[in-house]
């Protein structure tokens, strides 16, 4: 069940993308809503046996790196964080997929749209329940070139290859920062899983372990730890590396809902929470990690409130919320961390849906300032952005009051 979970958005990407003429639109779009959502079923079963159950779930497939004293298999984690991102991912991405068989409907390339759809699902998949930092990785650089392949879609407008292009290159800093952290864990560590790292944290702190970099000593975890939040910040869409999520926008918009809301950009809160164990001995980068999250989250919600596009809005909103997850990581609320990390997956999911809603009815239009008076003519889009607004604001009784 467990394998099945990260097979079946593969199975249905390689259908959808070597037979998707064979099948034709609706049988592709069929296949792979309908592998989704039995992922999602699955990782709910997943999500009970492991985090209600208290029964952890490891899955060894055998060796793939075995050279010296390097070695890294190919397994899969299941515990109480992986379970977590579970629901998030494949919920989210089954909504999505649904929603993208009426939003993609006049479109000529429907089966590679929905074959995109079950890639990055599937590499979504690979990043959360790696076992070890190398296998993270691939799952970690297979979402950038999904995010790549599906903004840059709509291969003939030149803003959304322009938007793709500098999302990629603006993440290859971030990915530098991730592979340097990832490298100095194997110097020092000697290993690369997660439980021989996290279990001998303790060990290299209390020893006062250096490690030289460019003839300047530093501590080696706050140096592990410096150049994995680099990663986070790049993914995460953080002060500095920010700039290449509101430009996304340009893809179609079950894509925003998708990556740009509720799965990708939280690749890095999920990286910061995963690593925790070696976190809480940098204190110095915890430090980092707090200011880059408050001025993250100040500045995205200050620039949204004078845009004008509708989904620049919500992107922008997107960064703001990122900045309070990162900051309650630097304050060592993790638990904090995930609970609204799962809150905001699927109310900012609802209000970049309800904004595709509101652009198909407008015709295009998503400048908000030429719109009004929509709650007449789009009473059921109205409530749920509604909803979605209050959700985001905090206003009580809903999800994020709490």
């Amino acid at each position: 069940m467990y394998l099945l979970i990260i097979a079946l958005p593969f199975i249905s990407f390689l259908v959808s993308a070597l037979f998707g003429r064979q099948i034709g639109r609706k049988g592709s779009a069929f296949l792979t809503t309908s592998c989704i959502f039995f992922t999602a079923f699955l990782s709910t079963v997943a999500f009970y046996e492991v985090a209600i159950a208290e029964s952890n779930c490891y899955v060894e497939i055998g060796t793939w790196i075995d050279s010296g004293s390097l070695h890294a298999s190919w397994g899969f984690l299941f515990d109480t964080l992986t379970v977590l991102m579970l629901i998030v991912v494949t919920y989210v991405s089954a909504l999505v997929h649904l929603y993208s068989t009426e939003y993609m409907e006049g479109d000529p390339h429907l089966q590679r749209f929905m074959a995109y759809l079950s890639l990055f699902t599937f590499f979504m998949l690979i990043l959360v329940t790696a076992d070890n930092f190398i296998q993270m990785f691939i799952g970690w650089e297979g979402v950038g070139l999904s995010s790549f392949l599906l903004i840059s879609f709509w291969t003939t407008r030149l803003a959304a290859n322009k938007a793709a292009m500098k999302a990629l290159i603006v993440n290859r800093i971030g990915d530098l920062g991730l592979s340097v952290g990832i490298f100095a864990i194997f110097y020092v560590f000697g290993a690369v899983d997660y439980s021989t790292v996290f279990a001998t944290a303790s060990h290299v702190w209390a020893t006062g372990q250096k490690l030289s970099f460019f003839q300047f000593e530093f501590d080696s975890l706050s140096f592990i730890c410096f150049f994995l939040f680099i990663g986070a910040v790049g993914k995460s869409a953080q002060i500095g590396l920010h700039t290449w999520l509101p430009d996304a926008m340009e893809g179609p918009t079950p894509v925003s809902a998708l990556i740009h809301a509720a799965t990708m950009v939280t690749a890095g809160v999920f990286l910061t929470v995963r690593c925790s164990p070696i976190f809480e001995y940098a204190p110095d980068v915890l430090v980092i990690v707090t200011f880059a999250g408050a001025l993250t989250s100040f500045f995205a919600a200050t620039t949204g409130a004078f845009q004008n596009d509708l989904k620049r809005v919500i992107a922008y909103s997107t960064c703001s919320q990122l900045g309070y997850m990162v900051f309650a990581c630097g304050i060592s609320a993790y638990s904090v961390t995930m609970f609204h990390l799962m809150n905001h997956a699927f109310f900012k999911a609802l209000l970049f849906l309800s904004a595709g809603s509101i652009i198909h009815a407008m015709h295009d239009e998503q400048d908000m300032r030429k719109m009004g008076a929509l709650n007449r003519l789009l009473p059921f889009t109205y409530t749920m952005t509604l909803i979605g607004s209050f959700a985001l604001i905090g206003f009580p009784f809903f999800n994020r009051f709490l």
